[in-house]
């Protein structure tokens, strides 16, 4: 049997519209931080991507609370990802009848946080 407080929370979100590349540069600036902490650099960065890591990250943390029972103030991000997705494939016409294809990128996002270690 496992310790619960030792356990990670997690959560995913999948099939985000968004390359995993940029979805990544976020996720380096709050992997490791307290929960406040993050919410308060995700707040201030200029990416659109934001606003999805953010709301994964209230949910992971909502995960801890609601299904562990942990205090928010002592969570910290212990792992974040960004895998990529499928491509969407979609085409723009160019010269002389031509197809130019445009791909679509998606990834998925995960986070987990743990109870900060004393």
């Amino acid at each position: 049997m496992t310790d619960l407080t030792r356990t990670p929370a997690r959560a995913t979100a999948k099939f985000v519209r968004g390359s995993a590349s940029k979805v990544r540069r976020v996720l380096n600036q709050i992997r490791g931080r307290s929960y406040r902490d993050a919410l308060i650099v995700l707040e201030f960065m200029p990416y659109r991507s934001t606003a999805m890591v953010t709301q994964v990250l209230r949910s992971a943390v909502a995960n801890a609370e609601h299904n562990l029972g942990l205090d928010p103030a002592t969570l910290v991000i212990t792992k974040a990802t960004a895998d990529m997705g499928p491509s969407m494939r979609r085409y723009r016409p160019r010269a002389q009848g031509r197809a130019y294809q445009i791909k679509k990128q998606t990834c998925h996002i995960s986070i987990a946080v743990a109870p900060q270690d004393t």
